[in-house]
């Protein structure tokens, strides 16, 4: 896992560069992030309706950021399988991104785009 994150991390910015993207991804991280909690809160306490919709907002989410990602000027590397697919979409959502934001470097990539 740490290989991944480092992974993904080195190259983050190129593809994160874009304005309209980066504007996506300010708003559609967070609700992700929102919706599988709340998918799990939801999952625990057997409320398949609350269950339902938020994996269809998580599923929106995913679906936003790819528009983004296709504004990139670098086009992200395509996923090689479903769990490759899973595992980089979790570390960008809960991890890469955060971290792009607190770091500062969303704010940098915003001014420069």
């Amino acid at each position: 896992m740490f290989k991944l994150i480092q992974w993904q991390w080195r190259e983050y910015q190129d593809f994160h560069a874009n304005k309209s993207n980066l504007l996506i991804h300010i708003f559609a991280v967070p609700a992700n992030l929102a919706a599988q909690i709340s998918a799990a809160w939801a999952a625990l306490h057997a409320n398949w309706l609350i269950l339902a919709l938020s994996l269809v907002m998580v599923a929106a989410s995913i679906a936003v950021q790819g528009i983004g990602h296709k504004k990139e000027r670098n086009p992200s590397i395509p996923f090689s399988s479903p769990w490759n697919a899973l595992s980089r979409l979790m570390v960008e959502q809960w991890i890469n991104f955060p971290r792009y934001v607190l770091s500062g470097a969303w704010w940098r990539a915003w001014k420069q785009a």
